[in-house]
């Protein structure tokens, strides 16, 4: 193989289309760029995004500072003072903890969260614990465990 013997591929190269060289030739007088308008004059178009002076659409979406979360867990949190006023070990789930009146709503899981001291031992059974939370459950005597549903 010799550098003169290369060409390029069958089909691939194609030659210029010459515009504005009378009817016959198929794109006649407006060069296929329609009659009058922005977009039929020579020079380059518009920049993406323009839209004719209106505010653009990137501008008019409000600037956030962050993304939302799509699946956002919703959990029903509850703090460690709240659980002092319960008797000695007795198993606390969120189901118990409506019972008894601690918390009024279902939110969705339970989360223990460290905030006030506990001095009973309880058997603690939430989806999900604060690292105090769990310092302050343990140094009571208490015991914490976490189920998923």
């Amino acid at each position: 193989m010799k550098l003169e013997n290369l060409s390029p591929k069958e089909g691939s190269k194609r030659r210029k289309k010459r515009v504005g060289r009378g009817i016959a030739a198929g794109q006649g007088a407006s060069c296929g760029f329609g009659m009058r308008g922005q977009k039929s004059r020579s020079g380059t178009g518009t920049k993406a995004g323009f839209e004719g002076g209106q505010m653009p659409l990137y501008r008019r979406v409000p600037k956030l500072k962050h993304f939302t979360l799509i699946n956002q867990k919703h959990y029903t949190t509850v703090n460690v003072e709240a659980l002092s006023s319960l008797a000695a070990n007795t198993e606390v789930t969120l189901d118990s903890l409506l019972k008894n009146g601690i918390v009024t709503t279902n939110d969705g899981l339970l989360k223990i969260l460290g905030n006030g001291e506990l001095k009973v031992a309880l058997n603690v059974k939430a989806a999900a614990f604060t690292k105090s939370a769990i310092q302050k459950i343990e140094a009571a005597g208490g015991s914490c465990e976490v189920i998923t549903k």
